[in-house]
């Protein structure tokens, strides 16, 4: 994982490291410590500001060994990209970071700080997995802040997966880094936000049962087969997007079994009205969808 060594100076270094060049904003010659990343970028570094940010390397530095100087100093192979060293230590250094774009980066950054014992650029990405363009990947930030245990992220990112089918294809390869508690967490939001649905239109004062009912008005036996397939229908979409704006913005008024419920009538020919009251049947779904729980 890591090497130590010391070296009587910058240019041997150099050239035993394979040609690494040091960092701009890591080579200043008073540091006492050298951090090699597995492309060879070097990093010189106090090591008061390691030991200080670090309980990894407080530990390390507590072991009996050489004394380091800045004409002497000690050399630190590291397992890390030249990358994800540079972001770690601009952060524990009070230096301007680099801004987060990819999940991949912040796992990468998640992992070196958390190897490291490094809770100062935790407690950064914490609050930079919250802001764009990381927001518009609630499963990748799910998956982060439940490893991490962050409570509100996770709560936030559960209920952003509310506009997503996490049971496509595409998702499967982040369901399957979760721990099994935060898999079954989301899964059960999913699944009860389509079951919850799926029970208030079972029940009054919707049309429930299966069997023949009678019109309200010249009491002639009504199927309800128009009701029936948009209530499944309404149950398909929940299961497949269970934030439910699809349902209530545009699947209740311009899916085919919607316009074929709304417009049902009577059969008697004498009779001829209207079987559903689209207005309040609108009203109370809209309600349930929002009753319906939100988040983990």
């Amino acid at each position: 994982m890591m090497e130590t060594e010391s070296v009587p100076g910058i240019l041997a270094l150099a050239n035993m490291m394979n040609g690494g060049a040091f960092h701009t904003s890591f080579s200043s010659p008073d540091a006492d410590v050298i951090l090699g990343a597995k492309d060879h970028t070097l990093f010189r570094i106090h090591s008061w500001t390691l030991k200080t940010t670090s309980g990894w390397f407080r530990s390390l530095f507590s072991m009996p060994q050489r004394s380091s100087s800045p004409n002497h100093p000690e050399t630190i192979n590291l397992d890390e990209d030249s990358h994800t060293l540079e972001s770690l230590l601009l952060m524990i250094c009070g230096l301007p970071i680099n801004p987060l774009t990819s999940y991949d980066e912040v796992d990468a950054l998640l992992f070196a700080a958390e190897k490291y014992d490094m809770p100062g650029p935790v407690s950064l990405v914490r609050v930079l997995i919250m802001t764009p363009p990381l927001l518009d990947q609630p499963l990748r930030l799910y998956a982060a802040a439940t490893r991490c245990g962050w409570e509100e992220e996770a709560k936030h990112a559960s209920a952003q997966s509310l506009a997503l089918n996490i049971f496509a294809p595409e998702h499967q390869p982040i369901l399957r880094k979760l721990h099994t508690g935060a898999v079954l967490d989301l899964l059960n939001l999913h699944r009860d936000r389509r079951e919850g649905i799926r029970k208030r239109l079972d029940e009054q004062p919707f049309v429930t049962g299966t069997t023949m009912l009678s019109c309200p008005r010249c009491r002639c036996k009504i199927d309800h087969h128009t009701w029936r397939e948009l209530k499944y229908r309404v149950v398909m979409e929940m299961d497949a997007r269970p934030l439910g704006d699809t349902v209530v913005d545009v699947g209740l008024t311009d899916w085919p079994e919607a316009i074929a419920c709304w417009d049902a009538k009577c059969p008697n020919a004498e009779c001829t009205c209207l079987l559903y009251d689209k207005v309040e049947s609108l009203r109370l779904i809209r309600d349930c969808i929002n009753s319906l729980p939100k988040t983990t």
